[in-house]
């Protein structure tokens, strides 16, 4: 029989140090809001139903909270986290099985850790996430013997000796529901704060006969957000864990440093990315690929043996097939290019499908907007778009048709044929003497 599972989310900080008119679990870290890789996390693990904490004054947690299917709780005022885990008892009334206490500003725990504080079930009552921090400092102390955890000791609690230990809390614990919410019942607020400590479950668990354990995790994974320079910490660490990933996974990433993923960046083998590149939300970029530096994606799949940039800006709804190209000071927007076409140099083509095979010349717009709505641009297999060309969607070019440079095309071109939309050439002989005499004379008289 499989063990049922609940989270507890706490997020009913005020968010003051932050200095933001949102609240600080909504801002990103890798594209994501911190809230949802909390969520993203517990439900991986196999979570039936996920409790948020949240304060009265915190609207907008509750609402993204909500958009995300979780349960609320309110916490107010704030009386510390055993308060806040006993405000979602309610919540998990009648619930029997194993509940763990995430914090929705600590984004970067990993599945495969917080499985391990699920497995750590299998031979104790209670797990708690530790690590060792390069400097402790104020961190809560974990005083363990062996795989035994005995006592969590808030900093300001600890004595000499335990300062010494280099074992620290998480904040992150589990036990069973019945567990959890019969010792945090017991727990008092006579410390130093006048809080009521989620740590001081584990010696009145003890005192039940219960053992815990714990589970030991990386510094970066438990990074905890308080402020903007925690969230620029944390944005660091995921970004080292991305382009390590990528590397180990077959990816050139030539100026590691530079490069910059979001949450679901998906980069195939072979693909190479120079310095100075941005992948926003949402891109998938397929083998062979070179992505040049000074490039963005965002919403985009990139198909096999493109090239992409330098300074290409490639939006939402982009769509590439093989051995494309989009080059430098060239941006897409709802886009899907055919096999092996090309956009050349400074170029803005949005709202737009192309075939394969298509050459549009340097310069050359989709006029996709009327002030009012947008509309599409096809244009067909093979067909060759001069430079510098306006096409004044909706618009259809056909198949193997050619357009003049410097053309604005309001109407649909046929296959194969060449539509030439400029004005007639006119030269004026020696305009250009007479003007320069005109404009000399004018000029001394000035003077």
């Amino acid at each position: 029989m499989t063990t049922r599972r609940a989270a507890i989310i706490l997020a009913a900080g005020k968010s003051t140090r932050m200095k933001s008119s949102r609240s600080k679990v909504l801002h990103p870290v890798g594209g994501r809001p911190m809230i949802e890789w909390v969520t993203s996390l517990a439900k991986g693990a196999g979570v039936e139903k996920i409790v948020c904490v949240v304060g009265e004054g915190n609207a907008d947690v509750r609402a993204a909270a909500e958009a995300l299917g979780l349960d609320i709780a309110i916490q107010e005022p704030q009386q510390g986290t055993g308060h806040a885990v006993q405000c979602a008892k309610s919540a998990l009334e009648g619930f029997e099985g194993q509940v763990v206490v995430l914090y929705a500003d600590t984004p970067l725990i990993t599945g495969p850790t917080l499985s391990r504080v699920f497995d750590a079930f299998e031979t104790h009552a209670m797990s708690v996430l530790g690590f060792e921090p390069d400097d402790p400092a104020a961190y809560g102390r974990l005083v363990t013997q062996g795989k035994d955890l005995y006592a969590i000791v808030e900093a300001k609690e600890c004595t000499e000796e335990q300062l010494s230990i280099g074992l620290c809390n998480s904040g992150v614990v589990a036990a069973s529901a019945a567990d959890l919410f019969s010792a945090c019942d017991r727990v008092t607020n006579a410390n130093a704060k006048g809080e009521y400590y989620l740590t001081d479950i584990v010696e009145i668990l003890r005192s039940d006969g219960k053992s815990a354990t714990v589970v030991n995790a990386s510094e970066a994974e438990v990074l905890g957000v308080n402020d903007r320079r925690d969230l620029a910490k944390a944005e660091a660490a995921f970004q080292s864990v991305m382009r390590e990933n990528a590397m180990v996974s077959g990816v050139s990433l030539k100026h590691p440093e530079t490069v910059y993923f979001s949450y679901d960046t998906v980069l195939e083998p072979d693909v190479t990315v120079e310095a100075n590149v941005v992948f926003g939300p949402g891109v998938t970029v397929k083998r062979g690929t070179t992505i040049h530096s000074f490039s963005h994606l965002e919403g985009t799949v990139v198909g096999e043996g493109a090239n992409i940039g330098p300074f290409a800006r490639l939006r939402p709804g982009t769509v590439l097939a093989e051995n494309t190209k989009v080059v430098n000071f060239v941006e897409t927007k709802k886009a899907k290019v055919g096999k092996g076409s090309k956009i050349n140099h400074l170029s803005y083509v949005g709202d737009a499908e192309l075939g394969e095979g298509v050459n549009v010349g340097a310069g050359t717009i989709t006029c996709n907007y009327d002030g009012y709505n947008k509309h599409k641009t096809i244009i067909g297999d093979g067909a060759f778009i001069g430079s510098n060309s306006s096409l004044v969607a909706p618009v259809n070019i056909g198949a193997g048709a050619f357009l003049g440079s410097g053309g604005v095309v309001t109407n649909n071109v046929p296959d194969d044929a060449l539509a030439l939309a400029r004005a007639k050439q006119v030269n004026k002989k020696d305009w250009g003497a007479r003007f320069r005499a005109v404009q000399e004379k004018l000029k001394a008289k000035k003077s």
